[in-house]
C-alpha cells in the first residue's frame, strides 16, 4: 500500500516536475511537499492535499485512496 508521500512524489516525477515547480504550482512550500513525500508529516491537511492533486492534475481521491496504487491491483 503506498503512502500519500510516495504517492505524490512519483506523479511529481511522473510529469517531471521538481519540488519547487509543485510548490510554486500549488502554493505549498517546499519543505512541506518535501516533508510529505518523506513521510514526516503523515497527515497533511485537505486543503493542503487538494491543492497538491489540483497541481498535478489528479482527483484528490487518487492522492488519499489506498487502492489507487498500480502495484496494489498487482498483488491482489
Amino acid at each position: 500500500m503506498a503512502m500519500i508521500g510516495e504517492k505524490i512524489r512519483v506523479l511529481r516525477l511522473g510529469r517531471g516536475l521538481s519540488v519547487s515547480e509543485l510548490a510554486k504550482r500549488s502554493g505549498v512550500s517546499k519543505s512541506y511537499i518535501s516533508n510529505i513525500e518523506r513521510g514526516v508529516q503523515k497527515n497533511p491537511s485537505y486543503i493542503v492535499m487538494s491543492k497538491i492533486a489540483a497541481s498535478l492534475h489528479v482527483p484528490l481521491e487518487d492522492l488519499i485512496s489506498h487502492t489507487s496504487d498500480p502495484s496494489d491491483e498487482k498483488a491482489k
